[in-house]
């Protein structure tokens, strides 16, 4: 059994984080560059190239993204064959603590609902597990930011609803968020499940690889069908209007019950900033 030493999780965690605050990936890069090249309103292809601009701007000068540097969200595949003689939890949260501190990464958690006192370091992390075959720790980690998160939602649909009334839904999530969670955006879906396992398949779906479909040929249709639906709103980036609203649209399923059809809805902003790790 391979021992995973507290350490190099705390120390691939800060690195990761001040790296994802820093940089977006290559691919989205490549996606918001496509996006301005088809882009045939003015104002809205200016708006793609400040984006850009700013994209190179931080990770040239090591600077944030994003004023926000959002609330960590850590998807921790944990392989069977691994020995951790720590807790995983308080090792993240360390992390954390010095990618905020060492990065100069904006510190944005409270600690109550109504409180709402800072918590001066961006702890504590949301963390999910998941057991796996194998001896390596991956982790997913995600700086979500306020604007976009809170755009989203869980609705519980009834079968009757069925594939028209999941579009309905997104479409209309989507319009009357607008300008406010920074589009061009990425949309996660989380289908099935129960409430709960639906908001989850909702922020997974928006960690996948943009490139990514769903093997299921009606999912499928059903993420391009979406993407074109959005773009076709006429939101544009930041909200201006044109032809970029959404850059991917991405839907995770799970068997739910037979009385139900969750919905969850995660709305990403263009500074779509998660990396993986893998230990």
């Amino acid at each position: 059994m391979r021992k995973i030493e507290r350490s190099a999780v705390i120390e691939a965690v800060k690195k990761t984080l001040i790296k994802a605050n820093y940089e977006l990936d290559e691919t989205l890069v490549s996606f918001l560059k496509r996006a301005k090249d088809k882009e045939k309103n003015d104002l809205s292809r200016s708006i793609l190239e400040d984006i850009l601009t700013n994209e190179s701007y931080a990770r040239e000068g090591f600077a944030p993204l994003c004023q926000d540097t959002g609330i960590v969200v850590v998807f921790a595949e944990v392989g069977t064959d691994i020995r951790l003689d720590f807790d995983l939890y308080k090792a993240i949260d360390v992390g954390v603590r010095q990618a905020y501190d060492e990065g100069y990464l904006r510190k944005s958690v409270v600690n109550h609902p109504f409180q709402r006192e800072n918590t001066q370091d961006n702890t504590p992390a949301i963390v999910h597990t998941k057991l796996v075959p194998g001896d390596r720790l991956t982790l997913k980690l995600a700086t979500k930011g306020a604007g976009s998160e809170n755009m989203s939602k869980v609705v519980m649909l009834t079968p009757a609803d069925g594939l028209e009334g999941v579009k309905k839904l997104v479409l209309d999530t989507v319009f009357d968020a607008g300008g406010r969670p920074c589009p061009p955006i990425i949309v996660g879906i989380g289908l099935g499940g129960n409430f709960e396992k639906s908001a989850i398949l909702a922020k997974e779906a928006i960690l996948r690889d943009l490139e990514d479909e769903s093997n299921d040929p009606d999912i499928r249709a059903l993420e391009r069908d979406l993407l074109h639906e959005i773009n076709r709103l006429g939101i544009g980036p930041m909200g201006v209007g044109g032809d970029t609203t959404c850059l991917a649209v991405k839907v995770n399923t799970y068997p739910m019950h037979i009385a139900s059809l969750p919905v969850a809805i995660n709305i990403q902003c263009h500074s779509a900033r998660h990396l993986e790790v893998v230990l």
